[in-house]
């Protein structure tokens, strides 16, 4: 099925949870097809159930940070829905630890996460120039603005302070070929990834200057301002409550 009109083809990493999920949710609402990658076959194929909607949606289960996975999501975008209009690169892991806790294990692993941001950035830009034109936007952290003292977490800051740095260079680089590249940086957003109940929530509002954590919404609400917004580009967003002004 090809794109007619005004519908958008979205590609999202790390879509089986959390803030993945959230923007496949919103672009299927909105009446876009979704193509949705994650590691866990089982799970992934529950959500698309779940999501409904199988005339719109498709599926690629593997490691992004294999090149390989990029390509099939490029490649199964073209042949269902005819095009790649946006990439959402959110695939990534976190765990806090202080500096000489992590592992070479470790680090290969957040590493992981911005070989698959450049390898589904190369792919998608490839299919929107094309095209004539398209967007990228990389969920990274406030965290590599600003360091947070109960929060030592070098090793998977490194990896997403390298994808802010990305960001900007693909901006000017892809600019002549009408695709723009943004990030949004999440502050602490509720999510199944940090395996907290509701409680241990609350505690955590008043780190932030706003006086509550985030919700998805407000990443989802980030990302389709960006994927909107036809004169932004090079722009990392922080939507974090306040925390990355300082308070």
């Amino acid at each position: 099925m090809a794109t007619t009109g005004n519908i958008k083809t979205v590609l999202i990493t790390g879509a089986s949870s959390g803030i993945g999920l959230g923007i496949a949710k919103a672009y299927l609402e909105r009446g876009d097809n979704v193509v949705l990658n994650a590691r866990n076959k089982a799970k992934l194929e529950r959500v698309v159930e779940q999501l409904g909607h199988a005339d719109r949606t498709a599926f690629v289960v593997g490691d992004i940070g294999l090149k390989e996975t990029s390509e099939r999501m490029v490649s199964i975008a073209r042949q269902r829905f005819g095009r790649v209009d946006l990439l959402v690169n959110n695939a990534g892991v976190f765990a806090a630890k202080p500096l000489n806790d992590y592992a070479e294990s470790d680090l290969d692993g957040f590493l992981s996460n911005l070989k698959g941001a450049y390898f589904a950035s190369q792919a998608a830009a490839r299919s929107m120039r094309e095209q004539g034109g398209g967007a990228i936007i990389n969920i990274t952290t406030v965290l590599a603005f600003r360091g947070v003292s109960a929060i030592p977490s070098s090793a998977p800051v490194a990896a997403k302070g390298g994808i802010n740095a990305l960001t900007q260079s693909l901006a000017i680089e892809l600019a002549p070929h009408n695709i723009r590249v943004n990030s949004v940086a999440p502050g602490i957003i509720k999510t199944p990834i940090h395996g907290r109940s509701d409680d241990q929530w609350e505690e955590l509002n008043g780190m932030q200057p706003l006086g509550r954590v985030g919700e998805v919404k407000d990443i989802v609400d980030a990302v389709t301002y960006l994927a909107d917004a036809s004169f932004v580009t090079g722009v990392v967003l922080p939507v974090d409550g306040g925390v990355a002004a300082g308070g």
